[in-house]
């Protein structure tokens, strides 16, 4: 980056020839998102309304052109790590935010929970250790008031506000779970995504499971971490007049979860009328129907 040309460029940017502007801004979009300090400063210094409004366009094309960059390098990835995928979503609207920060809050709850473990416990009472840890003393729970809110899916705010949907809850849940050393992944229900605890001797190298018998019970986290059995997943289902599918019982990939939290944006943004945003959401969910139309091998 020729750090003297892109202050050059910038300076160009309230050029009153929209051919010069158009220019410029096309080449400003193809550097890296290092150039965003100067594009920043620049919009501090200026007084020029039209001036800021296009280093604001600029720099929000720029983020966004990164986030995409970094979610398709997280597709190709070989694991596919769930707290960097949630991380890379919340880029979207933060493009600030800190994965050493989020690590450190969830250090946070990993130590509370961990403080009260032992080596004894079966797995039923290690996860009544997450749920006092998480729904008693820290008061995780679903975001009753503003349901639909798109920040019920950033992983930033649900740790800030302790507040999120039935998918961040659980997303977290199951990040401290895997932490702690207990396989607790998440399960793709329509509607209530919740988790399930399997027999580590039935997970892969690949960490699929694929029959339904590795499950050793479900957890809702939405409902303060209550434990439940297949019978409870099928009256839900019957309940909900969902077709029966094998899925329903069965931990998804990561790839599953942060798809299904761009979906819930894209909601959640089309509810409140920001058509802008749900059409960006969009395109990054086109990136996933790309990655599963050519899967690496």
């Amino acid at each position: 980056m020729d750090r003297e040309k892109i202050k050059a460029l910038i300076t160009l940017l309230d050029d009153p020839n929209d051919e010069v502007y158009a220019s410029v801004e096309s080449v400003l979009l193809k550097e890296p998102i290092e150039i965003v300090p100067e594009l920043e400063k620049a919009w501090e210094t200026s007084f020029d309304n039209i001036f800021q409004e296009r280093v604001e366009n600029i720099i929000h094309s720029i983020q966004l052109n990164d986030t995409h960059a970094e979610l398709k390098n997280w597709l190709k990835s070989p694991n596919q790590d769930l707290l960097y995928g949630a991380y890379l979503v919340c880029k979207y609207q933060y493009p600030d935010v800190s994965i050493i920060h989020l690590k450190e809050q969830l250090s946070e709850l990993r130590k509370d929970i961990w403080l009260e473990m032992n080596e004894h416990l079966t797995s039923l009472e290690k996860i009544r250790i997450v749920n006092h840890v998480l729904f008693d003393v820290h008061k995780f729970s679903r975001n009753t008031s503003k349901y639909l809110a798109p920040e019920n899916n950033y992983i930033k705010e649900v740790l800030n506000t302790h507040k999120g949907n039935p998918l961040s809850v659980s997303v977290i849940y199951s990040i401290l779970c895997r932490e702690l050393g207990m396989p607790v992944f998440g399960v793709n229900l329509p509607k209530n995504f919740i988790l399930a605890f399997v027999d580590e001797s039935a997970i892969s190298d690949n960490e699929q499971i694929k029959d339904e018998a590795a499950v050793l019970f479900y957890i809702n986290p939405i409902n303060k971490g209550a434990v439940l059995g297949r019978k409870e997943i099928e009256y839900f289902i019957k309940q909900q007049k969902l077709q029966p599918k094998e899925e329903y019982y069965l931990p998804c990939d990561n790839v599953t979860i942060i798809k299904r939290m761009l979906n819930n944006l894209r909601f959640g943004y089309d509810s409140k009328g920001e058509e802008g945003k749900k059409e960006e959401i969009q395109k990054i969910l086109a990136l996933f129907d790309e990655a599963n139309q050519h899967p690496i091998e």
